[in-house]
């Protein structure tokens, strides 16, 4: 019982760290305002905020209990000679869905890569004017080291 607890607390603890690291980038390189001033509707930028918020909690939900937001099967079990229509029906769900998930990719792309732009100015007024290569390639080794234990090691196959 007491490591169905700690697994619990630990998935929640670590949710949290991710929900926080997607938020720090999003506000980090500024792509609400940006929204926002490129609109011209900068009196609705609470909103913006919100609707991030909104679809990172549904999609977190959807993406943890998919077995509980199969609508489509639930719809077909009790309408089986609507069948057509429900395919016409998700298609155009994917299509919407896929529009604006491409829509916000693209822009938090581009934002990322204005703010790349900001890397050597920060270096320069801290006074990390040598060694950037030799930080750079070793959080790329860091990062090569845990996904090659992560999946030598057998971790993701794992069930809990």
């Amino acid at each position: 019982m007491w490591k169905i607890v700690l697994l619990i607390v630990l998935g929640f603890g670590y949710g949290v760290l991710a929900a926080a690291g997607v938020f720090t980038v999003l506000v980090a390189v500024g792509l609400i305002p940006r929204f926002a001033g490129k609109t011209h509707t900068a009196s609705h930028a609470w909103t913006y905020e919100n609707m991030v918020v909104y679809g990172t909690i549904v999609g977190s939900f959807l993406s943890v209990f998919d077995r509980y937001c199969q609508f489509g099967a639930w719809w077909q079990e009790r309408f089986p000679e609507n069948v057509r229509l429900f395919q016409h029906i998700g298609v155009g769900v994917q299509i919407f869905y896929g529009l604006f998930s491409g829509l916000f990719i693209g822009c938090l792309a581009l934002a990322i890569a204005e703010m790349l732009d900001s890397i050597p100015i920060m270096t320069r007024r801290i006074g990390f004017r040598h060694g950037i290569g030799i930080a750079i390639a070793s959080m790329a080794a860091g990062k090569l080291a845990g996904s090659l234990l992560y999946f030598l090691l057998g971790l993701e196959s794992t069930n809990v």
